[in-house]
């Protein structure tokens, strides 16, 4: 660009001089012809070419200025360039730096994409991390319970070889006294009339020394086999860390079968004379145990008050620590866990069912630590037969009553029969896991039936009306005073899981009629929930603010849309041939009150839909569809049309389609929202 300029510039400014130059020769020459010619023209003439001259000289002159100007101006035109050029050649060298710091750019946002990837992996790695450290948490404490139960089975097993030896003391007394009834009976062949009896006498105490004998022979072998099996068993944990569970459970039956032998020693003593009930013992010895915290209250003792705040703000807090957490919920279903656990007065637990791996078990653990409320997980075995696998036996050995943390936890909140509580003010849900493991009316029944016969919370203190609610600790007491007694109050929540396979049992219908039961659906797409930043400590939750939550059935019961849609619930299930009565009646309206009421008021048709979803489908397990396709239509329609849930409906008619297309028989599958 800069030599095309110059270019111009030279070739315009040769022009103008060389017009110039030409325009000179022009004139002198003119004057040269003008001047030879003189003496042939007149002095007019020469006066009018000299001012034609003059004229042309005047316009040559103008011409010049012209072109000076123009030449002036060209030199502005080439500074004007150079700066331009000076401009290019700047942002030539800028542009040349951009490009660097492009590039450095470039080199900066690769290495931040790279590190966000890492840190997503990073993120997912310590979610995992964090779940295995729990599971290996869990497992840790298990397994420091199953050595402390096989020290303490060691030295059961030392006091019980004292014992066996004591009772072959016992055997050679008593041999002893046979050797001593042989020379009576010798003697008494003096004698007629006394010889009748004393061989009477004789016969009869032989029999019982018979008895005896075969008793004792029988706890020998008993004994040598508990030994030989005890001895395997810490062969096996000492072979092997991996067979533990195993071992808990062989370890388990050698206490339930010890316990009954310790019962037969007992029995036996009482027989020759060694009735160790006959001197009252200390109730605070027997205790000991029962009176020690459970880890998990331990912790709960540990946490801060949390400052005055609504239910809703509650429920924003549950639903951030599901967040942290990584956990992904419907906030229909968070509000119908928490309406379930507020009406525990009238339906005495909620259960969570479904497949492996839905979410039951963490919904529960979260809720709780979002809430404010303490948390134990109870792990229901197999094995499990009665209520002692809750709340634990008493040792005859050493004459102690060996609790459960179940046990611990509840006499801790036991603030009726335990006045010297620390937790007067606190709340805790205890979780059965995977409850159906084992048969849940033959380990559960009776604590179901005391939850239901508790009084209202505000009657509580009559200890009359309490009394067929209290659970009576299974401990020998001296003759005229009372075993002690565990109430469990409304302070405490309770919650199963179930999971729905070939090896659990199936729940019974007193534990349906009795429960709020969520069911989860199977997913229709997976979700990787990633933890979104650290999970907040616990604050715990005052039980005096909780109860405030709590409403009374008394406003709801007016309202005609509540009392219409309960009494069609009640037709339709008459229809199906499963009628329900008052209790479930009262559970209904308990949960539409309890409900938490949002943006748009009270929202009576979710309330509802939620009954119909955890009360009613349920109870119609095992129906034969093709018996009972008017009434599931009108059940659909009912849920479709009057309570406005078409999701629900759209999942009642899957499960009957799935009942068709199957066994023929209703099986509610749960609903995805």
């Amino acid at each position: 660009m800069f030599s095309e300029n110059s270019a111009l510039l030279l070739i315009l400014a040769v022009t103008v001089f060389s017009l110039i130059g030409l325009h000179t020769i022009f004139a002198i020459y003119n004057d040269r012809v003008v001047t030879a010619r003189a003496p042939l023209r007149d002095l007019d003439e020469l006066v009018a070419q000299i001012q034609n001259k003059r004229t042309e000289i005047l316009d040559i002159d103008n011409e010049l200025a012209k072109r000076r100007e123009a030449i002036a101006h060209i030199a502005d035109i080439q500074a004007d360039c150079d700066a331009t050029i000076r401009q290019l050649h700047e942002l030539k060298a800028e542009l040349n730096q951009m490009d660097e710091r492009r590039a450095e750019v470039r080199a900066v946002r690769d290495e931040m994409e790279k590190t966000l990837a890492e840190k997503f992996g990073l993120d997912a790695e310590l979610a995992t991390a964090r779940a295995d450290l729990d599971a290996v948490q869990d497992r840790l404490i298990a397994a420091e319970r199953l050595f402390a139960q096989i020290e303490v089975m060691q030295k059961e097993k030392e006091e019980l070889e004292a014992k066996l030896k004591d009772l072959r003391d016992s055997v050679r007394s008593l041999e002893e006294a046979e050797a001593r009834i042989s020379d009576l009976g010798r003697q008494a062949e003096a004698k007629e009339r006394e010889l009748r009896q004393m061989e009477a006498d004789a016969e009869r105490i032989r029999q019982q020394l018979d008895g005896m004998r075969e008793q004792l022979a029988a706890e020998r072998a008993a004994s040598a086999a508990v030994s030989a099996e005890f001895a395997q068993a810490a062969a096996r944990v000492a072979a092997s860390e991996e067979t533990i569970r195993g071992l808990h459970q062989d370890i388990s039956r050698l206490e339930d079968r010890r316990a009954a032998l310790q019962a037969q020693l007992a029995q036996m003593g009482e027989q020759v004379g060694e009735n160790e009930y006959a001197t009252p013992e200390s109730i605070e010895e027997k205790l000991k145990e029962l009176k020690v915290r459970p880890p998990v209250l331990q912790q709960m003792a540990q946490w801060k008050e949390r400052a005055g705040e609504n239910e809703a703000e509650a429920l924003k807090h549950v639903m951030e620590r599901l967040r942290q957490s990584g956990l992904e919920y419907h906030p229909r279903v968070v509000k119908a866990f928490h309406t379930a656990m507020k009406v525990n007065e009238t339906a005495q637990m909620a259960v969570l069912a479904g497949i492996s791996g839905t979410g039951k078990s963490q919904l529960p653990r979260q809720y709780a630590a979002g809430m404010g409320i303490g948390f134990l997980q109870v792990p229901v075995q197999p094995r499990w037969d009665s209520p002692q696998d809750l709340m634990g036996f008493y040792n005859y050995i050493e004459k102690r009553f060996r609790p459960t943390d179940l046990a611990r936890a509840l006499y801790q909140l036991d603030l009726q029969n335990n006045p010297d509580s620390t937790f007067k003010d606190r709340m805790m849900m205890i979780l059965l896991d995977e409850m159906n493991l084992a048969r849940v009316e033959y380990y559960f029944s009776d604590f179901l039936s005391r939850l239901e016969s508790r009084p209202p919370a505000a009657r509580v203190g009559d200890k009359t009306l309490r009394k067929d609610a209290e659970i009576e600790l299974e401990i020998p007491m001296p003759k005229g005073a009372d075993a002690p007694r565990i109430f469990p109050g409304y302070n405490l929540l309770f919650a199963g899981t179930m999971n729905e396979d070939e090896s659990t049992q199936s729940l019974s219908d007193k534990v349906v009629d009795r429960a709020n039961v969520l069911r989860f659906a199977a997913p229709r797409t997976i979700h990787t929930g990633t933890a979104q930043g650290k999970a907040s400590e616990p604050e715990a939750l005052s039980a005096r603010r909780w109860r405030e939550w709590v409403k009374t059935t008394g406003d709801v019961e007016k309202m005609p849309l509540v009392r219409e849609n309960t009494e069609r619930m009640a037709s339709l299930m008459t229809e199906f041939k499963r009628p329900f009565g008052h209790r479930l009646g009262r559970a209904i309206l308990s949960y539409v009150a309890n409900y938490p009421v949002g943006d748009r008021g009270a929202e009576v048709h979710v309330a509802l839909a939620d009954q119909v979803e955890m009360r009613l489908l349920p109870k119609l397990r095992g129906l034969e569809v093709s018996n009972c396709e008017g009434a599931f239509s009108a059940l659909k329609d009912f849920v479709s049309r009057d309570l406005q849930d078409n999701v629900l409906a759209e999942a009642i008619q899957e499960s009957v389609q799935t009942a068709e297309q199957g066994s023929g028989q209703f099986v509610w599958n749960g609903v995805t929202r």
